[in-house]
């Protein structure tokens, strides 16, 4: 199994969100289907790690919290933009969320994330050198700011990989306090 933790989000905020998809030649847009902000990516488990990594997942407890959702950006390569994003505004419960996620797997033998948390939600991924249709992208989205959205739970996904995009399975959602 391919796992990671996140927060799903509305339904109408993935729609909005995916109406922002553009003729961006190279640009892979994300479903609204799949959209949601990633917590910790685990990757491959096997049946027992996965019943460990549920069990320290249960084990959080953290209040429920609001979040906004943003501004846009993209992150980068080289030179060459591989993600094209919408941001959230800074929360601190989030990243205490987040923090706790980590420790919790780490506790039960998932290997440390190596890279800082930068939470987003995904809008497309790409391989494109960046360039003015790139920018212009985000400078016409990036006063953009989503209602307050409740995060009440967490959920553990599985992701099968597809032809076209990956199928993405809510396995187990874990209710914040």
């Amino acid at each position: 199994m391919r796992l990671f933790v996140a927060l799903d989000l509305p339904w109408e905020i993935k729609q909005t969100l995916a109406g922002f998809a553009i003729n961006l030649p190279g640009a892979r847009w994300v479903p609204a289907r799949n959209m949601h902000l990633t917590l910790r990516f685990i990757g491959e488990a096997q049946r027992l790690e996965a019943e460990e990594i549920d069990h320290a997942l249960a084990a959080i407890r953290v209040r429920g919290f609001p979040l906004v959702l943003t501004g846009a950006g993209w992150f980068e390569k080289a030179g060459r933009a591989n993600t094209l994003w919408i941001g959230v505004e800074r929360n601190q419960a989030l990243f205490h969320l987040q923090t706790k996620i980590e420790t919790a797997l780490r506790r039960v033998g998932v290997p440390a994330e190596r890279r800082r948390y930068t939470p987003h939600v995904t809008l497309a991924r790409m391989d494109l050198p960046v360039g003015p249709r790139l920018a212009e992208f985000v400078q016409s989205r990036n006063l953009y700011r989503s209602p307050p959205i409740e995060a009440r739970h967490i959920t553990l996904f599985s992701s099968h990989l597809g032809d076209d995009h990956p199928a993405y399975t809510a396995e187990v959602e874990y209710e914040l306090g």
